[in-house]
């Protein structure tokens, strides 16, 4: 199947091209890792969260909380007869974050992009849809330059779609529409849905490497031919049958593809935390039950698939999981009782767990540092290109409250400094010295990247070039997240310090869709600053 240069809209909305076994846990808790307090406040709770090619992270919320904490610039206001709250509304709801300066300024999104969904086209430009009340059928666009903002398309969408692809729309579509103008009905999106709970919007999807698309709502998955409208393969439910969908929020990730110059290569899905059971009606009652504690993981490629089920650390409910350089997994944010929804979680989760999936089963689980902020509903994690993982958001409650309830709406940016950060590993850490950026890189190509490591241990056999497609994060699920191990062809020592890592590009577009990406070079696990790429 040829790789789609379109975007496929489910519960998730616009991806772009994109066991039955014993629990096993063994606890190991880190000491070498770290926080930033980046901002305060930016005026805004970050929602949802995407970083551009340029270094910039653009972050909005809904427009109909009334007035943010931050002023449109040049005494701008905006009319909007349709707003339930404020019709007349001079601050802002979205925001443009300069990572390396630190600095923000408010944007102008001129319709309620409330749980929505989004994307990076391969021309680098933000592509994001639906929303809340009259802007369900909106697409919306934002360009990476210096004096852009929001471009909105009035009725880009073909049906209205609130929490990505809508309530009640067990449907998907294309955009842009020169591909597919019409709406086509997808039966599993109704077959997963729980009368007056749901628990199947914003499902995981992945682009597999045959071309299909792994979609898993609720407590099962499917392998879906969208261009034949066919299902594939369907996959056993999880063991135990809990929710893992919103609003019994778990989360998911497509572990690292490696190996990639094998015949087959091997796609590996995890799936991580969620709310039990019934949890949801009775946190409606102020009943908050605890939140799974177990990761399932699946071999997709396989003729007879099983999940393996893992035990983590720490229960999560409304955690997200943020592919790291090094092949790593962090889960980060959530509470640990109660589901997504207005004022229905409770016990947030501060610390942080590591997974690293090559290791043994029974130690693949790391506890990290904790914050001392508490992340909830509506919280957002991004990898940004030094290696950091960004974290904002946070608002449990109908509008912006910042007395008398329990987790307060929450306007400050945090950064995470994973241990491959540390100061301690400044000598082992590589620096891409050429190329500072690749403006076009070609598939199945062999390319040659020159590091700098000040260091008598070198280990050349542990060197790998990895490439991170960045995120679209919302509601506790990274969109087109995608990490690429390229490994090395060749390690080459060419004095001072310098070396020259050969690798190879990933064959095809099923395997790495085309676009923009971060390069890493990565030594006995410490990753260099990322360099932009764009491969087609």
């Amino acid at each position: 199947m040829a790789a789609p240069s379109f975007m496929f809209s489910t519960l998730l909305l616009l991806q772009l091209l994109f066991g039955l076994l014993p629990h096993h846990r063994t606890l190991i808790f880190a000491a070498d890792d770290n926080w930033q307090l980046l901002q305060k406040s930016i005026g805004i709770s970050a929602i949802h969260m995407q970083l551009l090619k340029n270094d910039h992270v653009i972050m909005f919320h809904r427009t109909d909380f009334g007035p943010s904490n931050l002023s449109l610039p040049n005494g701008k206001c905006l009319n909007d007869p349709t707003d339930t709250v404020l019709q007349v509304n001079c601050t802002a709801h979205s925001v443009e974050y300069d990572v390396f300066a630190n600095k923000f300024l408010a944007l102008t999104v001129q319709t309620d992009v409330w749980c929505s969904s989004g994307a990076i086209m391969p021309d680098g430009n933000l592509f994001q849809t639906g929303g809340f009340n009259y802007s369900e059928r909106r697409v919306r666009v934002f360009s990476p330059c210096r004096t852009c903002n929001w471009n909105e398309i009035p009725n880009g969408l073909m049906v209205k779609r609130w929490y990505a692809s809508g309530r009640g729309q067990f449907n998907y579509e294309f955009i842009p529409k020169n591909i597919v103008a019409n709406k086509t009905n997808l039966p599993f999106l109704s077959e997963t849905s729980d009368k007056g709970i749901e628990n199947n919007l914003y499902p995981f999807v992945f682009l597999n490497i045959d071309g299909n698309l792994f979609i898993f709502a609720n407590n099962r998955a499917i392998l879906f031919d969208y261009v034949n409208n066919i299902v594939v393969k369907k996959y056993p439910m999880i063991f135990g049958g809990e929710p893992q969908s919103y609003p019994s929020t778990g989360s998911a990730v497509l572990l690292p593809l490696k190996n990639l110059k094998a015949a087959a290569i091997e796609a590996e899905v995890l799936v991580c935390g969620g709310a039990s059971k019934g949890s949801y009606l009775q946190s409606l009652k102020g009943i908050f039950m605890a939140a799974s504690d177990t990761c399932a993981r699946i071999k997709i490629i396989d003729l007879n698939p099983e999940w393996v089920m893992e035990t983590m650390p720490l229960a999560r409910v409304m955690g997200d999981m943020i592919l790291l350089p090094n092949g790593n997994v962090l889960l980060i944010n959530g509470a640990s009782s109660g589901t997504a929804g207005w004022e229905q979680g409770q016990d947030p989760v501060l610390s942080l767990v590591l997974y690293r999936p090559d290791n043994n089963i029974r130690s693949r689980f790391e506890v990290q540092n904790p914050t001392i902020i508490p992340r909830m509903y509506h919280s957002t994690a991004a990898l940004l290109r030094d290696g950091r993982v960004l974290v904002g958001g946070s608002n449990s409650h109908a509008f912006y409250n910042f007395i008398g309830v329990p987790f307060l709406t929450e306007l400050s940016l945090e950064a995470f400094l994973s241990v491959y950060l540390d100061a301690k590993f400044a000598n082992l850490r590589p620096t891409i010295i050429t190329p500072k950026s690749m403006s076009g890189i070609r598939y199945h190509k062999k390319y040659m990247i020159q590091v700098a490591i000040n260091s008598n241990k070198v280990d050349e056999s542990s060197m790998s070039v990895t490439m991170f497609a960045p995120a679209f994060n919302t509601h506790s699920f990274s969109m087109n997240q995608r990490l690429l191990i390229l490994g090395n062809d060749k390690v080459t020592e060419v004095g001072n310090s310098m070396y020259n890592v050969e690798a190879t590009t990933p064959r095809s577009g099923n395997v790495a869709p085309s676009g923009f990406y971060l390069l890493f070079v990565v030594h006995q696990g410490i990753s260099s600053q990322g360099i932009k790429v764009k491969l087609y």
